[in-house]
């Protein structure tokens, strides 16, 4: 790391810091609001696990779906602004390698991500009695799920040249795969063929290991599921590293 890192890495928190209401309270008050309905509308319906109320089970998949859109749209939405207003020249000029770059921009999503992860908890616990967490589990996941849409949120900040672009990417690609990851059900409960294609989804992993930091249950092994996740984290951090060093659409 050149010391120009924490210098690029504070620009990024505070960038989305001093705009908290948007970039972390509206992203909380969402996770609550889809809480309040959907735990009014099915908690009488459905038990996703034995001895697990369906609000309880709730929480932990919207905790972790904020985490993971929060954290793909700090750095995407980064990377483009600054490509737009072409102040991305200045970041580029600077002494900074492209492993600098990487973490810094990895970091502050992750940054964001929880602190709008550990918004939901707290505010969700006024409502509904969680039990305390497994919090090296709770650790585990959440900075890799953070960590995998941090590095997918430079990428495509990277890749996307206009707003609609990237507008695009997160509407068809990341908001689709994390509402099929499970948040509202548990995949146990699904047909064999959309069971099995959940279990193609990396964010599956993710959303159900961090509520296994919970309850002590999940749909699969932890274990496997932090394999998985943290496979997932390495083959984009290698991608994302490479597009940075070969300064694809930054500086050609």
């Amino acid at each position: 790391m050149t010391r120009g890192f924490p210098t690029l890495f504070r620009k990024e928190v505070m960038r989305f810091w001093k705009v908290a209401f948007q970039t972390v309270a509206a992203p909380v008050l969402s996770a609550l609001l889809y809480l309040v309905i959907f735990s009014h509308a099915l908690a009488s319906h459905v038990e996703a696990y034995p001895g697990v109320g369906y609000t309880q089970f709730l929480v932990p998949g919207l905790a972790m779906m904020s985490m993971l859109q929060n954290a793909f749209a700090n750095a995407s939405s980064s990377l483009i602004q600054s490509k737009i207003t072409g102040n991305i020249v200045f970041i580029l000029l600077a002494p900074l390698t492209a492993g600098d770059l990487f973490a810094a921009y990895l970091l502050a999503a992750v940054v964001r991500a929880v602190a709008v992860g550990a918004g939901v908890i707290l505010a969700a616990a006024w409502m509904v009695p969680l039990p305390p967490p497994n919090l090296l589990w709770l650790a585990a996941f959440a900075f890799t799920g953070a960590g995998i849409l941090g590095a997918l949120g430079i990428v495509a900040g990277i890749w996307a040249e206009k707003f609609d672009q990237l507008a695009a990417f997160q509407n068809f690609v990341i908001m689709p795969f994390t509402f099929l990851a499970g948040v509202f059900y548990s995949v146990e409960s699904l047909p064999p063929f959309w069971k099995a294609a959940s279990q193609l989804n990396p964010f599956f992993y993710v959303i159900d290991g961090f509520r296994y930091a919970f309850f002590g249950k999940a749909d699969v092994s932890p274990w496997a599921s932090l394999a998985i996740a943290s496979a997932t984290f390495c083959a984009l951090s290698w991608l994302t590293l490479r597009l940075l060093r070969s300064g694809y659409k930054l500086r050609h």
